[in-house]
């Protein structure tokens, strides 16, 4: 059918970023006549779906000519047919048509920030960062995570502050340990959110006009800009600029997508009906040519295999029993003080766990290891009755604590983590232990210890690198590990550090993986990078018949599966995994 037999012909623009997609609907006379913007959580058709249905609710049956931008949007736009432009392109369409006297753009999404420098008579210069996630939206929100509250709640704290303290915005690892160590020192969250959007600030700043001159009007959107404005402030700040020098428009979150459909009115040749648009987004996997061609072998066939799996797995449950405080009563006490949590395992004298503790210790191990013994005497009526006959710390605070509280014994921590494991399987040939940050390889001969590896400066084999994904993707990692167990082609990531995943997890979302897909390929590439690119491994037979795994990681049965499914072996695993480098601790203690 002719578009001139079609009534109500609109524009559609659609912005699929890395976290986020944007629309807006234009007709011929550049009215905005709809616009949405929501987080997509990698879910691009779930959310394209109930956009689209908004959108037939608000304009009725119509016809559409599309074009689509963003990181994702391309893949997307090549399969369904659509007409693609660049992000900065769309963006810098508005500010043309809508803005002309405008001279710098400044622009910041969930991953990317992007400056454009406009001289009448010469090409705009368009600048854009790299493979560096600072000064981005994904860095703002690491800080919200940090300091416990929602990303738009840190403009109102950003609005109370009195003090910035440097922190450093090249990169989410450095900023996270600047932010930690604020924290420890009782720094107040307001002043820790204003000087993170001061480090936001001078980054996009520093990093993007590099010789450039930022005059006025400054035009800025994205959605940081639209939804905290004491981001804006930080800008204006350091510039030194007027509020009159500055432009932030209504819809600043959808600009490139308000672009897009500037453009598709002249560009596009054709228009599509709504109703066909739904159904290619609901039904049509075929004409969407979803690409598998990267998977790998799903961790379990159905649920039935999964719970088949979960009911035969030999789980090693370390026996508890209450603890006694109606006489006095000897107890032997294991601390393991990491550099993000402190874990604590108190044993009665036949070896059973009495107490246990786990929390973040926010970079204070003495605080933490004291809330958590203050915890475990106010439990009981008579904590004088509690003896602790014998005591042992391992882990980044053993020298500390063992010296702040005159504990007995410390240790290193592949020892705790060794004894630990010779307690569940006394056969060990291998131990892996993943926590938070740090991940630790024991290879065992003959009852004794061969050869250790331990991560350095890379955290891509550890919890963070999988915690740090699923919470981009806004899933709490106990559902995301879930979700991985039913995936039925598992996307291969690969093995790649935290900042080149994010360019490896666009590329699957642009090809059509599902969110379980990708979860379960992380699941994947936790076991590989620890195999692989920590510990070089040439050999999976060096790994031998008997491997032990402990660390908060393997509570997630995916990635357990993903190691036995790599090995083809039978791996063993406590009830407490998180917990067994105080129980190694608590068991040295007991036994010396």
């Amino acid at each position: 059918m002719s578009n001139k037999a079609i009534k109500n012909i609109y524009n559609l623009g659609v912005d699929i970023g890395s976290t986020t997609m944007k629309v807006a609907v234009t007709d011929d006379n550049n009215n905005l006549l709809f616009s949405d913007y929501r987080r997509h959580n990698a879910n691009i058709r779930q959310t394209a779906r109930h956009i689209m249905g908004s959108m037939y609710t608000k304009l009725g049956s119509c016809s559409l000519r599309v074009m689509i931008t963003g990181s994702v949007g391309m893949g997307y736009a090549e399969r369904l047919g659509f007409n693609f432009t660049q992000e900065v392109v769309a963006a810098a369409e508005v500010v043309k048509k809508n803005y002309p006297n405008v001279h710098t753009f400044i622009d910041m999404g969930g991953e990317d920030s992007k400056m454009i420098f406009f001289n009448e008579g010469k090409v705009p210069d368009i600048r854009m960062n790299g493979s560096c996630a600072g000064g981005t939206g994904a860095f703002i929100d690491q800080t919200a995570t940090l300091l416990g509250v929602d990303t738009t709640e840190l403009n109102s704290l950003a609005e109370k502050a009195t003090t910035i303290y440097p922190i450093a915005s090249r990169c989410g690892v450095f900023s996270k340990t600047d932010i930690q160590n604020l924290l420890a020192r009782n720094v107040s969250r307001t002043d820790i959110a204003a000087s993170m959007f001061n480090a936001v600030a001078l980054q996009v700043i520093s990093s993007l006009s590099r010789g450039m001159d930022i005059e006025p009007n400054i035009f800025f959107c994205g959605g940081p800009f639209a939804y905290l404005p004491e981001l804006k402030k930080h800008f204006q700040r350091l510039l030194q600029l007027e509020d009159s020098d500055c432009i932030l428009p209504d819809n600043a979150q959808i600009i490139p997508a308000l672009g897009c459909a500037l453009l598709a009115k002249t560009e596009c040749q054709k228009a599509t009906r709504i109703a066909k648009l739904i159904y290619l987004l609901r039904y049509a996997d075929e004409e969407l040519n979803l690409n598998h061609t990267n998977q790998l072998q799903p961790l379990f066939s159905d649920k039935t295999d999964f719970d088949n799996w979960l009911k035969n797995k030999t789980i090693h449950h370390i026996s508890s029993a209450q603890l006694i405080d109606s006489e006095p009563t000897d107890y032997y006490l294991g601390v393991d003080s990491g550099s993000t949590t402190t874990k604590i395992i108190l044993l009665n004298s036949e070896g059973q766990i009495v107490y246990s503790d786990y929390r973040r210790n926010e970079g204070d191990s003495f605080n933490a290891f004291y809330a958590s013994m203050q915890q475990l005497y106010q439990s009981v009526a008579y904590p004088e009755n509690i003896i602790i006959s014998r005591s042992c710390a391992t882990g980044y605070g053993e020298s500390l604590l063992k010296t702040a509280f005159n504990l007995d014994y410390g240790i290193v921590e592949t020892m705790a983590h060794f004894t630990a494991a010779k307690s569940i399987n006394p056969n060990v040939s291998f131990l892996l232990d993943i926590g938070g940050q740090d991940m630790k390889a024991i290879f065992i001969e003959n009852g004794s210890i061969r050869h250790i590896e331990i991560n350095e400066a890379c955290s891509s084999g550890c919890g963070s690198f999988i915690e740090t994904f699923a919470n981009m993707l806004n899933y709490p990692v106990a559902e995301f590990a879930r979700m991985a167990c039913f995936a039925h082609h598992p996307y291969d990531l690969g093995t790649r550090c935290t900042v080149f995943m994010n360019s490896k997890v666009k590329q699957a979302m642009r090809e059509g993986a599902s969110v379980d897909d990708i979860a379960a390929g992380f699941s994947y590439s936790v076991i590989k990078n620890c195999l692989f690119k920590v510990m070089k491994l040439r050999n999976i037979n060096e790994l031998g018949n008997y491997i032990v795994v402990q660390g908060g990681t393997f509570r997630n049965f995916s990635i357990v599966r993903a190691l036995e499914l790599m090995t083809n072996t039978n791996v063993s695993l406590s009830n407490i995994p998180e917990l067994m480098g105080a129980y190694g601790a608590a068991l040295y203690a007991i036994n010396n």
